[in-house]
């Protein structure tokens, strides 16, 4: 299967998941969502692929993904809601950086053969999970921040969710996808490949926000579980 082809499969994957969980778990589901996209985004970041002839990272679809569920919470049950995913997802990374580093921290016996490969993943976790906070912990709460103001400015009706959806998520994503492709990936590779991946990864962050839309309206209409 090409890269284009799953690529296609992920964003459909990762998007349909979202109004799932909303729907079997509440505003619980879309926690659970939000820090698993946010965790495992630190680690599908680190590997580069090519679509469509453009290098870029594996964890686009995911990371964007997480943008929908702020807005979802945001749309359905409000701004503080909205804030809390974040936090909760900030405090996720932040468990997640000591964890990964104290396993780091054990000293392997002689039948051991996955330290190599977890020195190699784990070893760039604080760099890629500091940018990453920096960058989510900026984005989200713009984004957050001017899907409100969108409201406010536009009205809450249903006409004009694709433009609070679209219009905060593009936004804030740029800001997210210079802060964190600098703090990561500056000086790790050359000029023209870093500025490759952030071009491409602000794109496919922007396509996967015009394509959430739908789900975004399907939201709106699911009657969710407690949570």
């Amino acid at each position: 299967m090409s890269n284009e082809a799953i690529f296609l499969l992920t964003v459909l994957f990762y998007l349909g998941c979202v109004p799932v969980l909303y729907r079997l778990f509440g505003k619980t589901g879309l926690f659970a969502f939000s820090v698993f996209g946010t965790l495992l985004g630190n680690i599908t970041v680190c590997k580069t692929i090519d679509l469509f002839g453009i290098s870029t990272t594996a964890g686009n679809v995911l990371y964007a993904s997480t943008f929908l569920v702020t807005d979802i919470l945001s749309e359905n049950h409000g701004k503080k809601e909205a804030a809390k995913a974040v936090r909760c997802s900030f405090a996720a990374m932040l468990l997640w950086i000591a964890g990964t580093q104290l396993i780091l921290l054990f000293t392997p016996n002689g039948n051991d053969f996955i330290s190599p490969s977890l020195n190699t993943v784990f070893g760039l976790v604080p760099r890629i999970s500091l940018a990453s906070i920096a960058g989510y912990l900026l984005s989200q709460n713009i984004d957050v921040f001017l899907y409100h103001f969108l409201w406010e400015k536009t009205g809450s009706g249903r006409a004009k969710l694709w433009l609070r959806n679209n219009g905060s998520t593009l936004i804030s994503q740029a800001i997210d996808t210079v802060v964190f492709t600098t703090l990561a990936f500056y000086g790790t590779y050359p000029t023209e490949v870093f500025l490759s991946i952030l071009l491409s990864t602000y794109f496919f962050k922007a396509v996967v926000a015009l394509l959430d839309t739908p789900f975004a309206y399907l939201a709106r209409k699911i009657r969710p579980a407690e949570g």
